[in-house]
């Protein structure tokens, strides 16, 4: 173990700026956004000691927090020999693009429906974010506000079974893309999501479906067998939320 980590008790708890919630919302919330952003590499494992003392919590905590990511299908909860990123292969990939597909089809009608003059400003504030992630070169921010975008889409689409099934599809595309993605890794995916937000706004919903088809599609012919560029250091991943540090 790090040396330079505290014991259990003696740690600060995890800053309330950071997240809010319960203290296994809060590690779920820092697990869950690692994923979005691609920094945790499938496979990794994810010792319950490990995490406690990073996020100086308990390890009921953190197997709560696993829990909870494994019901969404992101990490492998293997019995008596703990839990680890997931990795999902080439067949299963191809199945969570086709269930993909079918959710954002009936997200984008609905969306068409519902999508209320504020919550299409929000996603024009989250499309700007992104490229200015992108354009700042902080890549791993620009894919988890990629991410975000297609869960606050869910959202507007007001469908709450909707909503819970598209958390556990976006992290698990994340996770795919981090494994087989190729090529140079350009994103342009703003410009597809102002032309999605436009056809929304204007209640066009072919186009809104035709859009979005057009968007998985960019998604899925990038797809390839290739090196990772996500890390299984946990300690890297989450440095900037480690509790107890010594200077």
């Amino acid at each position: 173990m790090n040396e330079l980590l505290q014991p259990f008790k003696k740690q600060p708890r995890i800053e309330k700026t950071v997240r809010s919630g319960t203290q296994d919302d809060v590690v779920y919330a820092h697990i869950f956004e690692a994923i979005l952003e691609q920094r945790l590499a499938p496979g990794t494992k994810l010792s319950e000691e490990a995490l406690g003392e990073i996020f100086g919590v308990s390890r009921t905590i953190i197997r709560r927090a696993l829990s909870r990511l494994g019901h969404e299908g992101v990490v492998l909860l293997r019995p008596n020999r703990g839990a680890v990123v997931a990795s999902p292969s080439i067949d299963e990939a191809r199945h969570v693009f086709f269930a993909r597909r079918l959710v954002e089809k009936a997200i984008t009608e609905l969306a068409v429906e519902h999508a209320t003059a504020q919550q299409l400003s929000a996603l024009r504030q989250m499309v700007s974010d992104e490229r200015d992630s992108f354009a700042r070169g902080d890549r791993g921010a620009g894919i988890r506000l990629s991410g975000e975008f297609h869960l606050q889409l869910a959202v507007a689409a007001n469908n709450s079974p909707l909503i819970s099934f598209q958390r556990s599809l976006v992290s698990q595309t994340s996770l795919i893309i981090a494994q087989y993605e190729s090529g140079n890794r350009t994103h342009c995916s703003w410009d597809e999501h102002s032309q999605l937000i436009d056809a929304i706004e204007a209640r066009d919903a072919k186009r809104a479906v035709e859009l979005m088809m057009h968007h998985m599609d960019h998604i899925d012919r990038k797809l390839r067998l290739d090196e990772d560029s996500a890390s299984d250091d946990l300690q890297a991943v989450f440095s900037h939320v480690m509790v107890g540090k010594k200077g």
